[in-house]
């Protein structure tokens, strides 16, 4: 008789679980609160992004995550764009991060520095002015994560027999059983997905976990027109002091010196600036990060303000009409660890915490993990 697991939350971490047991012989059932996932899993860039993680195992994570999206999408016919990144240097201080960062990594990843001339004939979306030459990476991809979510799921149902519980919110855990209602089932292992809802469940978990709440604000625009794309993603210097893989060059610190005082405004709030391109040609920019267990629900609008404003320094659009701006929550551990992973009772597993790194690093953290328990 196959085993059985019962998962709760259909977001990215919700489904990479249950690729990873369904792939290993399970019969999975997944819950999820409401008709589709609405949280993170769907408020983001899109971006499977293995450059913001250190050479070593994060990055390899990171690959492993990749290689399976890949997989997935060409099974599944989902919409993905292997275009790359460039992280683009307007001062001489970013500049020698890129090299240090180049010089480092060129080895273990597919990396080099470009010049001005070189950075401009893979986007036309570089602003050209001041220019002096960008970190380009090959790896990065990006997907629509607000239609993919949604697919994968189907997939899974398709391929691995994966049942979904739509609109069903698991209120109470009494292993081999959870509770919806009136309503239980059961199975052997039962796996807590659910993003920052599991303190709904586990509160004194919750509180006693070095962990918290990461908000994010996020804006689209419209379609740009005439079929025109950027092609890779695009950053300003900001995103290396934002991601941990840029923490081996060792004028890093002297940059962060600069930035503290030139844009104390957007460390404060936590703002680095990126875009990516959907299928539809939408450009997908931001972001911010505030933390606290309890946000504000109403977005700032002089956050979003600042977001454009340091985007018009490296990137030039045909359209910049905003199409929509929305917030995300996420939770995130707070003492240096990268995920939770707790066993809180016999068969009853959280998986959680992955923070911003959710599209980049839930498949190859499912992976590794269910491989590691054989």
């Amino acid at each position: 008789m196959k085993p059985s697991a019962i998962i709760i939350g259909a977001g990215i971490v919700g489904l990479a679980t249950a690729r990873a047991l369904a792939k290993r012989g399970y019969s999975i059932t997944v819950f999820e609160r409401n008709e589709q996932a609405v949280g993170a899993s769907i408020r983001n860039f899109g971006m499977i992004w293995p450059i913001g993680q250190q050479t070593g195992p994060l990055f390899e994570r990171a690959m492993l995550s990749r290689s399976i999206w890949k997989e997935i999408c060409e099974e599944a016919n989902i919409w993905h764009d292997e275009v790359g990144s460039l992280h683009l240097a307007y001062h001489d201080d970013e500049l020698q991060v890129i090299k240090e960062y180049v010089d480092i990594n060129h080895a273990h990843r597919d990396c080099r520095l470009l010049n001005a001339s070189e950075t401009l004939l893979k986007s036309p979306a570089v602003n050209p002015e001041g220019l002096k030459g960008a970190l380009w990476s090959g790896e990065e991809m990006i997907v629509e994560s607000r239609v993919a979510v949604g697919q994968i799921a189907k997939y899974l149902a398709e391929k691995y027999g994966v049942q979904f519980h739509w609109n069903t919110a698991i209120r109470k855990i009494e292993h081999p059983k959870v509770y919806s209602g009136a309503k239980f089932w059961q199975a052997d292992e039962i796996f807590v997905c659910s993003g920052a809802d599991f303190e709904t469940l586990y509160p004194e978990l919750f509180l006693e976990t070095n962990i918290t709440k990461c908000k994010l604000q996020m804006m689209r625009l419209v379609s740009q027109p005439d079929e025109w794309r950027i092609g890779p993603s695009l950053c300003g210097g900001l995103s290396m002091i934002h991601y941990p893989g840029f923490q081996v060059a060792a004028s890093l610190p002297a940059l962060r010196k600069r930035y503290e005082e030139q844009y104390a405004d957007y460390l404060k709030w936590g703002i680095h600036v990126m875009v990516s391109q959907n299928g539809s040609g939408e450009l997908t920019i931001g972001d911010s990060h505030e933390y606290g267990l309890v946000h504000d629900p109403f977005d700032k609008q002089f956050i979003n303000t600042l977001i454009t404003d340091y985007l018009h320094t490296f990137a030039n659009f045909k359209d910049w009409q905003l199409l929509q701006s929305w917030h995300g929550i996420y939770p995130k551990m707070m003492n240096g660890q990268t995920e939770l992973i707790k066993e809180i009772e016999p068969g009853v597993t959280i998986i959680n915490g992955v923070g911003g790194n959710g599209m980049t690093l839930s498949f190859g953290l499912c992976e590794e993990f269910f491989t590691s328990r054989k």
